[in-house]
């Protein structure tokens, strides 16, 4: 077995010994386990007692040799790591195993291959974390019986073989393909609906302003009739003012001649169809019937005038009928 690199070299006895910190001597007297000596000032006997085995009580770390295992998947790996220890009870450590040292390492190699033929080549490497502290666990249940706590084991490399390398690359490759064309996928996605959500707030807002329009317009329009109305009112308030003065039917002679005569004027302009009068060579005649048709109206509205309506409303099933008579 290897010499134990954390134990210091065997103390010759001396009578008197001094023991450094953190380490225990086993002390044999006559060929059996005496005592552990305490750190600092201890006394022995010469020739009957002996310094049989020192061990350290600090932190011990060991490092595991690479050793290959086969996953689940039947990829072969290479996977060294460290280890990790301390030696809780001397006695257990000295006459428990012959080499604590290799005991461990070995068990730490065991229990390594053991749990990675648990595992795939995938979960090897997502799951370093739970087979490290798996590897402690076994590996303390075994070395309880030895005096030794294993603290920690850290995996240091997992070396995968080339061929089994290219393939993990291409499949790292393919994943990242895959996910660029759904985040481009995504992005076109997401553009049409922006795409589409624009054009439906575009139509909305045009079938908005074309109602806004349409009302604007038809408010004009209603304004425009009233404002031709009032002023076609004051028109004809003005002029039935005017012909109520004196000459005023003169002067509506005068006018009304003035428009049968320029009538005339725009025959055959906007038909080819043209209505003549018999007598178109005599203007006199044309503006005496003009005269004659105003006087006749004329006459029609002071007769109108003269009489005095008496209009009475009657009231039939919730309509409103109005019964006019004269007297």
């Amino acid at each position: 077995p290897a010499p134990q690199r954390w134990a210091s070299s065997l103390p010759v006895n001396t009578v008197v010994l001094f023991v450094p910190q953190q380490e225990a001597w086993v002390v044999e007297r006559m060929g059996r386990f005496h005592r552990i000596l305490e750190p600092g000032l201890n006394f022995l006997i010469p020739i009957l007692d002996r310094v049989k085995y020192v061990q350290s009580l600090k932190e011990i770390v060991i490092d595991v040799p690479e050793q290959s295992a086969v996953s689940l998947d039947n990829v072969t790996l290479q996977i060294d790591g460290v280890l990790y220890l301390r030696i809780l009870d001397p006695f257990k450590a000295s006459y428990g195993v012959e080499d604590p040292e290799y005991a461990v390492t070995q068990l730490a190699q065991t229990t390594m291959r053991s749990e990675l033929g648990k595992l795939t080549l995938d979960k090897v490497f997502r799951e370093r974390e739970s087979l490290n502290s798996n590897i402690v666990h076994s590996i303390n249940q075994a070395s309880d019986e030895w005096g030794i706590r294993c603290l920690r084991y850290e995996i240091k490399d997992i070396h995968v073989p080339p061929r089994v390398k290219e393939s993990m690359q291409m499949q790292v490759e393919a994943e990242r393909k895959k996910r660029a064309t759904v985040l481009e996928s995504e992005g076109a996605r997401e553009a049409a609906i922006n795409v589409a959500e624009g054009c439906k707030q575009a139509q909305i807002l045009a079938s908005e302003g074309e109602k806004a329009e349409q009302i604007n317009r038809a408010a004009g329009e209603a304004n425009a009739v009233l404002a031709k109305a009032e002023a076609k009112a004051k028109a004809i308030r003005l002029l039935s003012e005017a012909l109520t003065r004196q000459n005023g039917n003169a002067a509506a002679s005068l006018t009304v001649a003035e428009q049968y005569v320029s009538a005339f004027s725009n025959l055959a302009k906007e038909s080819n169809t043209i209505l003549l009068p018999s007598n178109t060579g005599d203007i006199s005649s044309m503006v005496t019937q003009a005269m004659m048709i105003y006087g006749s109206l004329s006459k029609t509205q002071s007769t109108a005038d003269s009489t005095t309506p008496e209009t009475k409303e009657l009231t039939l099933e919730g309509n409103t009928v109005s019964e006019t008579g004269y007297k």
